[in-house]
């Protein structure tokens, strides 16, 4: 198992980029939280930016890149797993490796309704703080 720094964009990082950016965007306020993660970047250009500017953590295993976080400015922006490893603790390392680091994160985004991610959070002892609300 290996948690480190995506160095470059490899077919596979772009494929499980394109699958997490299907799966936000499917949620509630997907698209407000891909507006302020990108802003006129397009989706492939913001993953050529977060892994350029060390922003981009892999989990890989047996070969396999099974999931990401997206760690700017100190606050976990994202984390995704794929679907087949979902539920093995993947996001749960990624996230504890982050927080054992020099720079480690103190905020962190979750949608609207994604208790997985709020219960991950929880999990490691932070509290929900913040609520952003829009107009219709």
């Amino acid at each position: 198992m290996s948690v480190s720094l995506a160095e470059v964009v490899t077919p596979d990082l772009a494929l499980l980029w394109k699958h997490a950016l299907k799966d936000v965007l499917a949620k509630r306020g997907g698209e407000a939280l891909m507006t302020t993660l990108s802003g006129s970047l397009t989706e492939d250009e913001l993953l050529a930016n977060v892994v350029g500017s060390a922003s981009l953590w892999t989990f890989v295993e047996d070969g396999e890149l099974k999931g990401f976080c997206l760690c700017r400015a100190r606050v976990v922006e994202g984390v995704y797993v794929a679907h087949a490893y979902r539920r093995q603790k993947v996001a749960t390392t990624l996230v504890r490796t982050l927080l054992s680091g020099n720079d480690a994160p103190v905020d962190a985004f979750a949608l609207p309704g994604d208790r997985a991610t709020k219960s991950l959070y929880e999990s490691l002892g932070w509290k929900a703080r913040l609520l952003t609300m829009r107009g219709a």
